[in-house]
């Protein structure tokens, strides 16, 4: 079967962390994002906004927020899309009408913003840059709220590193979950996945190098049943309802 350039891009995606100090040309940040802006968006309401960083002190703040990510401090641009209700508030303002926030507007904002950066995601990487999501700004979102002077009703969904990969810091493509665990014809194969999953924990494994001998044995779901067996981020809720955000 023939490809295509768009598959290409998808097929070779690696998340890159080391970048060079080469810095990304305007018209081709600009070109990125307006193609990113096409992106699908509910109602057409276009519910986000993507704040670029490029200031030095702020990378540096934001990368203490994410967890000490130094990669959001050392890449040339980061990106943080942002779900945001704000600018519908004021079109609402507009037409004399008052917003209604509940759970679906709180949805449709961060769908919104998710889909934009994977559009996004995908165009730097068809110009040959390197890209990886964080999403752990989400640890301290009102601190990020407060750095970027996001007004009411607006929350950084993920933030994202962008830059020109550094050669010897791209990784080799790590093994995805085999298509039959999460492509589903016609319904919802309920079929118990242990057997597979075992087989993807023991192929992921080789994907390993000895600076990471100490991961679970298990190298996919070990890693994944320790995660989700803790709370994660268990204030973001009220957090995100002092932003403004409705999740009734």
């Amino acid at each position: 079967m023939k490809t295509t350039p768009v598959i290409d891009t998808q097929q070779n995606h690696v998340t890159i962390r080391s970048f060079t100090e080469k810095k990304i040309a305007p018209e081709m940040l600009s070109a990125i994002l307006d193609g990113g802006r096409r992106s699908p968006t509910s109602s057409n309401m276009q519910a986000y906004s993507i704040i670029v960083v490029k200031d030095p002190d702020v990378k540096q703040k934001l990368a203490g927020l994410a967890g000490n990510q130094k990669h959001v401090e050392t890449c040339p641009v980061f990106l943080a899309f942002c779900a945001d209700l704000h600018r519908l508030e004021q079109v609402c303002e507009l037409h004399d009408k008052e917003m209604v926030h509940n759970l679906e507007t709180f949805l449709i904002s961060t769908i919104d913003a998710s889909l934009v950066g994977m559009s996004v995601q995908t165009g730097a990487e068809s110009f040959g840059l390197g890209a990886v999501m964080i999403g752990a700004i989400r640890n301290s979102p009102e601190e990020v709220a407060d750095l970027l002077e996001l007004p009411p009703h607006v929350y950084v969904v993920y933030g994202m590193c962008l830059g020109w990969p550094e050669p010897e810091g791209i990784p080799p493509q790590k093994l995805r979950l085999p298509g039959m665990l999460v492509v589903h014809d016609e319904k919802y194969n309920a079929i118990n996945p242990q057997g597979e999953i075992r087989k993807y924990d023991h192929e992921l494994a080789g994907h390993y190098t000895t600076k990471t001998a100490n991961r679970h044995p298990a190298a996919w779901s070990g890693v994944i049943a320790e995660n989700l067996s803790k709370p994660r981020r268990k204030n973001l809720k009220s957090t995100l309802e002092k932003l403004g955000f409705d999740l009734s």
